[in-house]
C-alpha cells in the first residue's frame, strides 16, 4: 500500500519509528527541516517517476499520498 511505502521512506530519512507517522501527521510535527524535505521529495520523484511541483502544498503525509496517487 502506498501509505506504508511512503511512511517507510519518511521514517528512514528522519530516523523515526513508523508508529510516529499517521496520515494527519505534518512534516513539522516530525521535525523535518528543509534538507529533509528536499531529500524526501527527491526520493518520491525517483521511486514513482513523477515531478513534484507544489512542494509548499505538501503539509501532511496524506497530502503526499494524494499527490503521488494523482500524478501516477
Amino acid at each position: 500500500m502506498l501509505f506504508e511505502e511512503i511512511r517507510g521512506m519518511i521514517c528512514e530519512q528522519l530516523g523515526i519509528e513508523e508508529k510516529e507517522v499517521r496520515l494527519e501527521t505534518t512534516f513539522e510535527e516530525l521535525g523535518a527541516d528543509s534538507l529533509d524535505l528536499f531529500q524526501i521529495i527527491t526520493d518520491l520523484e525517483e521511486k514513482y517517476e513523477i515531478q513534484i511541483e507544489d512542494v509548499e502544498g505538501l503539509k501532511t503525509i496524506k497530502d503526499v499520498i494524494e499527490y503521488v496517487e494523482k500524478s501516477k
